[in-house]
């Protein structure tokens, strides 16, 4: 276990591109005993391929559309159960003196509108983050094989890490205006004692008040917050899936069963943001483990492409001399 451990404080994901090729290099070139040349060992993507049946071919529209339906689950669902925890949240940052803290917040809100209270601004929660995992989960696929494509596959796999960074920043920017009127409304609906209860009475009221403005004047902010916290989730959650596979995890991933890919994910969701407060580590890390799962168990019931970790191009290898 520690020795696993060690393995992969060594191999650490946001290397520079250079001696992370160095270390990939030498480990596949340890892990190639000596000796005369056998056949061709076929790549870990047609090996996988050969043994799974799939609905859809990578890349495809219906990829990308059954992606977007894994983020709309993973989001809106996720979010929507965390509903009480966000209200008692938001009203402590508007009124901090009469929300002295959670439990505080949690008791002045069921001695005031009891226990449907803590469901305020459900509706808008559910849509709203159902919109932004649709575009966040969808377009990130799309933009991960876009860029890819244009990086090349040596460079695809050199820069990786700045690829994930990049296809996760560009979903999120159009993840977050997909959200931002949603947003608008329940922030009013749990903030604004008195100004509306339903999303029904929200959205016309301010329509009215402030016009399409009402909506995405917060888009900016959400930019400045989700932006760089989504870039993180997703560059270290493929970096770590990555390094389970190749030092904790005895077997290549074709060859683990579901629940086995899906434990993987789960772990990989939860590491990837451990740092902050006991608080936090909970709820957030409990929450991105979450959505990474359904997303990922939503993959395996539709039967999709899930390429392997990223392994050296073959070319990249006689390029090193790790191959005759």
């Amino acid at each position: 276990m520690f020795s696993s451990v060690a393995h992969l404080a060594r191999a650490n994901p946001f290397n520079a591109p250079h001696l992370q090729l160095v270390h990939d290099g030498l480990a596949d070139s340890r892990s190639s005993p000596a000796g005369p040349p056998g056949p061709p060992r076929r790549s870990r993507n047609l090996a996988a391929a050969a043994v799974e049946e799939y609905s859809c071919e990578y890349g495809s529209m219906k990829f990308y559309a059954l992606c977007g339906f894994g983020g709309v689950l993973s989001c809106g669902l996720t979010h929507t159960a965390v509903v009480p925890l966000d209200l008692v949240k938001c009203r402590m940052q508007v009124d901090p003196q009469k929300y002295k803290g959670i439990f505080n917040g949690f008791s002045i809100t069921l001695k005031e509108d009891g226990v449907r209270g803590l469901a305020k601004g459900w509706a808008p929660t559910f849509i709203g983050y159902s919109m932004q995992g649709l575009c966040k989960f969808g377009f990130y696929e799309v933009f991960k094989v876009l860029y890819s494509n244009m990086l090349g596959e040596e460079n695809a796999y050199l820069w990786r890490t700045s690829l994930y960074l990049a296809a996760s920043a560009s979903a999120e920017f159009f993840a977050d205006i997909a959200l931002a009127p949603m947003e608008a409304a329940k922030v009013r609906i749990q903030t604004q004692p008195g100004y509306a209860n339903t999303l029904r009475d929200a959205a016309p009221k301010m329509y009215k008040e402030e016009g399409l403005k009402a909506f995405y004047k917060g888009v900016a902010p959400l930019w400045m917050r989700q932006i760089p916290y989504t870039m993180m989730k997703f560059a270290c959650f493929e970096r770590t899936v990555e390094a389970l596979y190749k030092f904790v995890v005895p077997k290549p991933r074709s060859e683990c069963s579901k629940p086995e890919q899906l434990v993987v994910t789960f772990v990989a969701g939860y590491i990837g943001v451990w740092k902050g407060l006991f608080a936090r580590i909970i709820m957030i890390g409990t929450l991105t483990a979450l959505q990474w799962f359904i997303y990922d168990s939503v993959k395996v019931y539709f039967r999709l492409p899930r390429p392997p970790p990223p392994e050296m191009p073959e070319s990249l290898k006689k390029k090193l001399g790790l191959t005759q």
